[in-house]
Order: structure tokens, then C-alpha cells, then sequence
């Protein structure tokens, strides 16, 4: 499943909020904050069983087409089939994700940018709810 949201603008410092559930048996899913899907900020990966990996978070950017270095999580508060809400704020330092558990994890906005016009969920995951306030 995907959810693709373009030509809507967010602004740093408002909070977008996303509820979803992972699939019983996903192997993983990922939210993109950019400007298209070669260009992307924000690239937050929760990985179940996917790419090599067991119970991984991988975050990245994407400029150009090409990925660059990744920075990856240890805490892993995500369960397959149970429902988890995500908060993510940025500004143009850094974008702040806070997972379920109340655990925050701080990238760097490699962009330096502080305006985004392209949004992307995708993988094996149910969006029940998608804010930004």
C-alpha cells in the first residue's frame, strides 16, 4: 500500500502525525519527505525483515537519485500487526521523529531547506490517521 501526497506544503515546526498498523506479516515500510522521489529529506525505513535486515530503523536521504549515508536506530518499538503512531517536526537543521514509546530519534536535514511539497508512506502498512497541526 502507498499513500502519495504532492503540492502540499509543510512547514517547519508543525507537527505530522501518521497512525497506521504494519501488515501481520510485513517485512517493512517507509515514510519519504522531500521534494519528489529522487529528492528526498527524509527518508525513515522500519525494516521487519527486509533488505538483509532483522529489526532495523535505517534513516537516509536521497539527492539526485542517489542515496547518501545512512544512519541507523537501534531501538526498534514497532510491532507487525499492531498499530503505532509516528510524530515528525523538522526545521531546517534537522527533522525530529518521535516513535512509539515516546523515543526520539534526530536527523540532520541534509537539504537545508525548510519547505517540503512531497510526502510518501509506503510498503506493507494501513495509514489510519494522517495531521499535520
Amino acid at each position: 500500500m502507498s499513500l502519495t501526497l504532492k503540492n502540499m506544503s509543510v512547514k517547519p515546526g508543525k507537527d505530522l502525525k501518521i497512525t497506521g498498523v504494519p501488515k501481520p506479516d510485513a517485512e517493512g515500510f517507509s515514510v519519504n519527505i522531500g521534494h519528489s522521489d529522487n529528492d528526498i529529506a527524509l527518508h525513515f525505513n522500519v525494516r521487519f525483515n527486509q533488505h538483509g535486515d532483522h529489526h532495523a530503523i535505517v534513516f537516509n536521504s536521497r539527492q539526485g537519485g542517489s542515496w547518501c549515508n545512512e544512519q541507523r536506530e537501534d531501538h526498534f518499538p514497532f510491532e507487525q500487526g499492531e498499530e503505532f503512531k509516528v510524530t515528525i517536526n523538522y526545521n531546517s537543521d534537522e527533522f525530529h521523529v518521535k516513535m512509539p514509546g515516546d523515543h526520539t530519534v534526530l536527523f540532520p536535514n541534509r537539504f537545508g531547506e525548510d519547505k517540503f511539497m512531497y510526502i510518501e508512506v509506503l510498503g506493507d502498512v494501513k495509514i489510519k490517521g494522517f495531521k499535520i497541526n
